[in-house]
């Protein structure tokens, strides 16, 4: 049959209705199975604790089961290329933590830049860092440590959850800041620094909110500051660095992030879920017993703290000469 030009543009016209249409029809027709959030670590810990908070909620929005695929190794690097390499098509997201910002300059690999590659969703929470002293050490109060460690230089040993880690960085800002000398002692996990700081083998640690809480109930350990730029709701009368240093801050920032490429229209569809999650009650109170903060607002917003973290974080791990391990 010989197309004459009103068919010709008959056909246009139908052709940029459909492709208008399309994104449209795919958003509401996501998810179509079930989603999987790949968590860079172990299952128990905070990053873990924090993606199945927000699973669960998913689920029940989405109409689909969103499960927890736990790919813990290469400081959540092995994760993170997952997510990288999954069909762009809102089923498979990553959470996004600290780690992914630090690893752009502690492990760099070549062909991948995480914010080139992970597209930013949602924030979901941030949680301070407490800085933590055995009863032992002769300083009750944060202005007192900083001037024992001036008075004695090179004699304070620090504890962090590894080498760059979250809890190490905050050391090393705190060093940088501060201008003192603080021996680091790097251990394998949160969990055997918080062991030896407990049994007194360390003095002073930078450790998450939610492991430390009920040790500061006991009185076993003693907190000295947060790593906030403000004071945390759960520890009302311990001080923010902040109030000393300005602008000091070293948190523990959680998100959702998809691969590159995600259709606008889903990423947007999970952003608006996700944020009606943060702003229920009981939602946000299950991160608050992390001893979180919720992090609400647009894909840009989460994506512009992530580009910010990673540079302060690229600028302490070169100042103090950290090197991958």
């Amino acid at each position: 049959m010989k197309l004459t030009r009103r068919h010709v543009v008959s056909l246009a016209a139908g052709a940029v209705a459909s492709s208008a249409i399309a994104p449209l029809a795919w958003a509401q027709a996501y998810p179509t199975r079930p989603i999987r959030i790949v968590v860079g670590f172990a299952p128990g810990g905070s990053t873990d604790i924090a993606a199945r908070i927000i699973a669960q909620w998913l689920t029940e929005r989405l109409g689909k089961q969103v499960v927890i695929e736990n790919r813990a190794g290469a400081a959540s690097n092995i994760a993170a290329e997952t997510v990288a390499r999954a069909a762009p098509d809102g089923h498979t997201l990553l959470l996004v933590s600290s780690a992914d910002t630090i690893n752009a300059t502690l492990h760099p690999r070549p062909n991948f830049i995480f914010t080139r590659e992970i597209a930013p969703v949602a924030g979901l929470t941030q949680q301070p860092q407490v800085l933590l002293a055995n009863p032992a050490v002769p300083t009750k109060t944060f202005v007192e440590l900083i001037a024992y460690v001036k008075a004695n230089p090179g004699k304070v040993d620090i504890a962090s959850a590894g080498n760059g880690s979250i809890s190490h960085l905050a050391g090393e800002l705190l060093k940088m800041s501060a201008g003192i000398e603080l021996v680091h002692l790097p251990y394998r996990g949160s969990g055997p620094a918080l062991t030896d700081l407990l049994a007194g083998h360390v003095q002073i640690s930078f450790s998450g909110m939610a492991g430390s809480v009920q040790h500061l109930k006991s009185g076993r350990l003693r907190a000295l500051a947060v790593s906030t730029t403000k004071r945390s709701e759960v520890l009302p009368d311990v001080p923010a660095i902040a109030e000393f240093y300005p602008g000091f801050a070293a948190v523990s920032l959680f998100g959702i992030g998809t691969p590159r490429n995600t259709p606008a229209d889903i990423i947007d569809k999970l952003n608006s879920e996700i944020n009606a999650g943060l702003a229920d009650a009981k939602v946000a109170a299950q991160f608050a017993d992390l001893g979180g903060t919720v992090l609400t607002g647009p894909p840009t917003a989460f994506g512009q703290l992530v580009a910010d973290e990673t540079e302060k974080w690229a600028k302490v791990i070169r100042a103090a000469n950290i090197k991958q391990e």
